[in-house]
């Protein structure tokens, strides 16, 4: 405070950045030597390394392989609590979808959202000669060309 005074204050559980707490009668008195005014704190939440916020969802970019994307896979995916969760990646999923983990959001007196895991394909950016073998055989089994929607959406949209 102002004057040096120390108040202890109690933030809730999910609070947002900008969000504001008054503490009744804690503020300075009025100059008539009135009763002491709101003492006003405006929150700043420091951001998480790993986690956004989206309102009580809890955002997360998840990095998958090729492979698991393609195929499906069973992942583990960080919490907000430290712990881990099994997440299930369908075959087929693109790069881009999200998907849900029910009740491992933010916690707060409305509720608990649920974690909002964006799937990420990562490529490698360091091939052996073994998998660039490899990818090439399965690039003379997969001859669609994924632009093609794309290119014919163009033409047809001039």
């Amino acid at each position: 405070m102002a004057d040096g005074r120390e108040v202890k204050v109690k933030v809730p559980a999910g609070v947002n950045d900008g969000q504001k707490i008054r503490l009744k009668g804690k503020g300075q008195p009025s100059p008539d030597g009135g009763e002491a005014g709101d003492l006003v704190i405006t929150v700043s939440v420091r951001p998480h390394p790993v986690f956004s916020r989206d309102g009580i969802n809890l955002r997360v970019d998840v990095p998958v392989t090729f492979a698991e994307a393609a195929l499906g896979a069973t992942i583990e995916v960080p919490t907000l609590d430290g712990q881990t969760v099994r997440l299930k990646i369908p075959a087929g999923t693109p790069s881009g979808r999200v998907l849900r983990v029910k009740g491992k959001g933010v916690t707060t007196a409305k509720g608990t959202g649920d974690l909002l895991a964006e799937v990420v394909v990562a490529v490698p950016d360091n091939l052996s000669s073994a998998a660039v073998e490899a990818l090439e055989e399965f690039a003379k089994h997969t001859p669609a060309n994924p632009r093609d929607e794309l290119l014919a959406r163009a033409r047809a949209g001039r």
